[in-house]
């Protein structure tokens, strides 16, 4: 969670199985910069050592350590000799998983790499989401980023990727895949695509800075309202801002009534999910955030609000953290109707570190209570309207996002007829025994 502008582990289970040319992210978390050591120490690996136990002694929620001796625990690890950062890195997973604690977590420098351009918006690579057919293993592109080299080079959503820098697909997975894909900026990837009724072809793609859409939005007719579909992936520093645009654009179009889809969100930075809360709530409180010691940081909606249309919000059980406190916010203050099924119950905050040598750390560092103060941690949000989906009716989905929110995704239909019902109560006062949202 992040409590400065400047999401732990790998994004799990989501609804929507693809990548991006770059591994996302999950969970609440707060950036810092790296912290002063001596010089003489610089190559050792007992620095990063000491300074993960430095962090998490001054940091981690749990001021008891989870009934671990912190103290003897920091003798422990000086003590040990470690020929390689290899070895002083389990050294310090070892110790970490005494705390009992999933999210306090180590990040070597690759990983910390990915989760700081994801937190970001911004990744190096092509532009592409790939994902792929379980029938027969082919790599798919499903989505093309705009303003990308991807879209650049004439890549579009349906390609099959036959190989990568030469090497054939077929023997990749999803990640293998994914990980030939990005690169150092302005290098230059090979790709071969098969395209239906045309000839396989190569195209060569030189990788960028990409802001990735955080995101995707659309305006749907359905019988007489306009719903303005929102689906948004991760809180990332960008979300924000792309929400603003996103629902300023629908309102142009006549959207009456909103959608906003997160499923299969796995959280993000604190700030964002604040700003997008405001963005829909005009008044009451979003969260309480409780440090180690009691004290409370509570964020408050501040009339900001840019829209007061009708508003649904999907979830299921993968949506997480930041999701979690923007689904509690705007069920607990009235301002929306929650469809799908219970969320992942996910109510602590990370801060998350650069270390010396490039590596990182997550660190649990509070609680959050939504704002009836229930603790909603390996709990989960109860929606307001249980929409279960089958296996079947899951993996049409997975395997074909197109169909998201049409009469083929039950959870959209339920939010739909929601909507509907809503929008046949009339106001308060009214004379007009049905009203029809505008």
């Amino acid at each position: 969670m992040i409590q400065s502008p400047p999401k732990l582990s790998i994004k799990k289970n989501p609804l929507f199985k693809s990548a991006l040319t770059a591994l996302a992210t999950s969970g609440l978390l707060t950036f810092f910069s790296p912290p002063t050591v001596q010089a003489e120490m610089t190559d050792s690996p007992k620095m990063v050592v000491d300074e993960v136990w430095q962090i998490v002694n001054n940091e981690f929620v749990d001021r008891n350590f989870n009934q671990v001796n912190w103290q003897n625990k920091r003798e422990e690890l000086l003590k040990a000799n470690y020929s390689s950062k290899k070895q002083a890195y389990r050294a310090i997973n070892q110790a970490l998983k005494q705390l009992n604690d999933p999210y306090t977590r180590f990040l070597p420098p690759e990983q910390f790499e990915v989760l700081t351009g994801q937190t970001s918006g911004e990744v190096s690579g092509v532009g592409i989401r790939i994902a792929i057919d379980p029938r027969t293993q082919d790599l798919y592109i499903i989505d093309v980023i705009k303003k990308s080299p991807a879209v650049e080079a004439g890549l579009k959503r349906g390609d099959r990727i036959v190989r990568i820098d030469g090497k054939p697909t077929a023997l990749m997975n999803l990640e293998q895949a994914s990980e030939a894909l990005k690169g150092e900026l302005k290098s230059v990837v090979r790709i071969e695509i098969s395209r239906e009724r045309k000839p396989a072809f190569e195209v060569k793609v030189t990788r960028s800075q990409i802001e990735v859409p955080s995101v995707d939005f659309s305006l749907k007719k359905e019988g007489e309202l306009n719903v303005g579909y929102i689906k948004l992936d991760e809180f990332s520093s960008l979300a924000a801002q792309q929400m603003k645009e996103a629902i300023d654009e629908l309102k142009e179009k006549k959207a009456s009534a909103f959608v906003l889809d997160l499923r299969g969100n796995p959280g993000g930075l604190l700030f964002a999910s604040v700003d997008i809360a405001r963005m829909w709530m005009a008044e009451g409180e979003i969260v309480d955030v409780v440090d180690r010691r009691g004290g409370h940081r509570r964020f408050q909606a501040n009339n900001s609000a840019i829209t007061d249309l009708p508003l649904v919000v999907l979830v299921n059980g993968n949506s997480a953290s930041a999701s979690e406190i923007l689904t509690g916010a705007l069920k607990e203050n009235k301002r929306a109707t929650i469809v799908g099924t219970t969320t992942y119950g996910k109510g602590l905050v990370q801060s998350v570190h650069s270390l010396s040598d490039g590596s990182g750390l997550a660190v649990t560092i509070s609680r959050y209570y939504p704002p009836s103060g229930i603790n909603i941690n390996k709990k989960g949000i109860t929606p307001d309207v249980v929409q279960n989906i089958s296996k079947e009716q899951e993996f049409l989905l997975t395997q074909n996002p197109s169909l998201l929110a049409t009469k083929d995704d039950p959870q959209y239909s339920k939010a739909v007829t929601v909507l509907k019902m809503r929008s046949s109560i009339p106001p308060k006062n009214s004379v007009n025994p049905v009203s029809i949202l505008q």
